[in-house]
């Protein structure tokens, strides 16, 4: 895959990571906590661009969407850069395990949303210890209670892109072991 093809894929993921939400939002408040739609995006990103590029998509969808729309927000708590953390994990995690360590698809996902929620739970501390973001909470309770909530979604995510993966892969739009589009 060509750096011009893989720009040009993480700005659809971006794209796809800022409508999501909005669609899921109509549904109601806490569809973007329970159903997780701006991670869906990130995570493929990682699966069909690797894991530089979806690093970046990671980072860059929240903050966009956030200046964007509002979501996720910027105050009181900074959840936008506490997510540009968590989800550029799972990019750069999903893209590391399935394309360079060629890892199964399902296993290199379960594994990356483990490592965002470990790098969340990180960046957590780092904001109510060190700069004194106490409403936060305990981060092993802020990170826990994601978890619980984001539940559906997460089941949605471990259902949903392997099946798109294993699709992407049949159409020949993925080469077999994750790398990239064919030409």
């Amino acid at each position: 895959m060509s750096q011009t093809q893989k720009i040009t894929l993480s700005g659809i993921f971006i794209t796809l990571g800022i409508l999501l939400p909005i669609a899921f939002h109509a549904a109601g408040t806490n569809a973007g906590k329970i159903f997780l739609p701006m991670h869906i995006p990130v995570l493929l990103s990682g699966f069909v661009v690797g894991p530089l590029n979806a690093l970046i998509v990671g980072i860059i969808t929240p903050i966009l969407s956030s200046l964007l729309t509002g979501m996720p927000p910027m105050a009181p708590v900074p959840t936008t850069i506490m997510m540009a953390f968590e989800l550029g994990t799972y990019g750069l995690a999903c893209g590391l395990f399935y394309r360079k360590f060629k890892w199964h698809e399902v296993l290199a996902l379960i594994t990356a949303m483990f490592c965002g929620r470990i790098v969340l739970g990180l960046i957590t501390a780092v904001f109510v210890y060190i700069l004194g973001f106490k409403n936060l909470g305990n981060p092993v309770i802020y990170v826990w209670g994601g978890v619980v909530t984001g539940l559906p979604g997460m089941v949605i995510q471990v259902v949903l892109i392997p099946g798109v993966i294993i699709l992407l892969k049949k159409s020949h739009v993925l080469k077999e072991g994750g790398k990239g589009v064919e030409s």
